[in-house]
């Protein structure tokens, strides 16, 4: 019987169909960068200090710039001068321009120091949930849970989402994703309280990855083996695009409710999907729905201007059973290569995010200009496709990303020996380890969908994906608890993952040139060589053919 894959050689494997349907899942890509990584810009935390009653009229009678202002009035640079005021009645006529605290005490130091009681001054222009809800000092592990949160609601919608749409549809799932992710951003935006702004953020965060990955999902299901490579670089390449447009929206819009309602209000846009992307019809033959596959395979074929042959409008799952599979957790363990599989793509989903923010969090990216510093470091992204479309049918899968992996660890590792005078050096190699890792990221993402059956694809990739939002909570910690104990230990950490990440990928099969697993049987077969199968079959069958004495 001819497998999807088959009818594609003859109905267009890129042609305007799939070119069409990329293009408008590349743009829910996109639109998925504002919730992953737009905590920069809505959790901005700028300079502040301490409200004290009567310091501005204090300043305004003296005529003190901002700068005597603050040498007079705070106690100091950091946590000290952030979170603590000196404990002086301002408004005292005995006060005087020159050195106002010096009456009071010969030195600062032993003046009483006490609690923000007033609130803070914000030395910013615009607004982020930090300066609305004062998210700072003994408030400001409440920045972290809002973080934290949505990376709880990644892991939950994964796993759940991914289910249902092995079950129930890749289609059906999207929509609904799309229109929650779209009305509770718009909440998140108007939400009044921090509390009802984090149970929307919650909601996102379920929804949100988990449609992204069904998008990924369901543009390499509609292309052809020669093309699902190229589609799947690029629809990550449409993340990192997402990245810069955020970066100048952000800019133009540096009140944190208008950026978080700008951003939310376009994924409404994307219902328009009911009309525009059909179901999978992958998933349509797993689930013995031939009528309906044949349906849509004709509705591709007529957009591609192609004919279909009639020697293929009978097509049929090739279990040829008669009852549909049903997708369950066990499967992705039951069977011994592809629980192999699974537990070596969870493990890598989970360094990949590791070493991807730890070397985000040490490249220095806290200069003067959040949003070029943003920009800049979104471009590092860029060369990493290039380098997967120029090695990928050239050397396979497993060699460029087990070197992708041993990059990023050996740049996580050389800012040990490199001295703190050559910065220049330590911005190169952490640049060079942030384009190893993101190699990484996005080869994960595709092997993923090259090792699975057909009725578990989606449930495996969201299952395995769920581990980077683990690696995602993890890492900050990672971070800035190991740096108390020395600042280079969390490099060594992310080397060491890394390395057994690159050495774990070269126990997977090699999926260059072969046609996407349709059953269990063929998942656990990938590894050995399919001439070996043609010859025994054609063995048997002569043996067969010698009449008996």
């Amino acid at each position: 019987m001819p497998t999807m894959d088959d009818v594609l050689e003859h109905i267009g494997e890129f042609n305007f169909f799939q070119k069409q349907t990329f293009f408008l899942l590349s743009l829910l890509s996109a639109a998925f960068t504002p919730i992953y990584v737009g905590i920069v810009f809505l959790g901005f935390t700028p300079d502040h200090r301490c409200r004290s009653p009567g310091v501005a009229e204090l300043s305004r009678r003296c005529g003190w710039s901002l700068a005597e202002e603050l040498n007079y009035t705070v106690p100091g640079p950091g946590p000290a001068g952030q979170c603590r005021r000196y404990e002086v009645e301002w408004n005292q006529s005995a006060l005087g321009c020159v050195d106002p605290l010096a009456g009071l005490a010969a030195n600062g130091s032993h003046l009483p120091l006490g609690p923000c009681r007033h609130g803070w001054v914000y030395d910013t222009p615009g607004s982020s949930i930090v300066t609305e809800f004062n998210l700072v000092c003994a408030n400001s592990w409440m920045l972290d849970l809002f973080q934290s949160t949505v990376n709880v609601g990644f892991f939950f919608g994964s796993v759940g989402i991914g289910y249902l749409a092995d079950r129930f549809g890749r289609k059906l799932c999207l929509l609904l994703t799309i229109l929650i992710n779209a009305a509770s951003g718009v909440l998140v935006a108007v939400s009044p309280t921090y509390t009802w702004m984090l149970v929307f953020r919650l909601v996102q965060g379920l929804v949100s990855k988990a449609g992204w990955v069904i998008g990924y999902i369901l543009i390499t299901e509609f292309v052809g083996l020669s093309y699902r490579r190229t589609v799947g670089i690029f629809y990550q390449v449409a993340f990192t695009v997402g990245l810069l447009v955020l970066a100048g929206v952000a800019y133009a819009l540096p009140h944190w409710r208008w950026l978080q309602f700008t951003v939310s209000l376009p994924n409404f846009c994307f219902l328009f999907y009911y009309w525009c992307v059909p179901e999978s019809p992958r998933w349509l033959i797993s689930q013995n729905k031939n009528a309906k596959a044949m349906s849509v395979i004709k509705h591709i074929a007529k957009k591609n201007g192609k004919s279909l042959p009639p020697s293929l409008q009978s097509l049929r799952p090739d279990e040829e059973v008669g009852e549909k599979l049903n997708p369950s957790f066990l499967d992705l363990v039951r069977t011994p290569q592809i629980r192999k599989h699974t537990l070596i793509l969870m493990y890598n989903w989970f360094t990949s995010s590791v070493l991807y923010q730890g070397l985000v969090m040490h490249m220095g990216l806290a200069g003067s200009d959040i949003y070029l510093d943003f920009f800049y470091s979104a471009l590092v992204e860029f060369p990493a496709a290039f380098i997967i479309i120029l090695t990928i049918d050239r050397i396979g899968r497993r060699y460029p990303w087990a070197a992708s992996n041993v990059v990023a660890a050996a740049a996580c590792l050389a800012p040990v020996f490199i001295p703190e005078d050559l910065h220049w050096l330590r911005i190169t190699v952490l640049c060079l380890g942030r384009m190893g890792i993101t190699v990484a990221y996005e080869m994960v993402c595709l092997v993923s969908t090259e090792l699975y059956p057909t009725f578990i694809r989606n449930l495996g990739v969201l299952v395995c994906s769920s581990m980077c939002d683990i690696g995602g909570i993890i890492a900050p910690f990672l971070v800035y608890r190991l740096t108390d104990i020395w600042h280079e230990l969390p490099l060594v950490v992310f080397a060491v993952v890394g390395l057994i990440a690159g050495g774990l990928v070269l126990l997977l099969p090699e999926t260059k040139g072969k046609t996407l697993p349709e059953t269990i049987e063929e998942a656990e077969t990938m590894q050995r060589p399919r001439k070996n199968k043609e010859k025994i079959i054609y063995l048997q069958a002569k043996k067969l053919d010698i009449p008996p004495n």
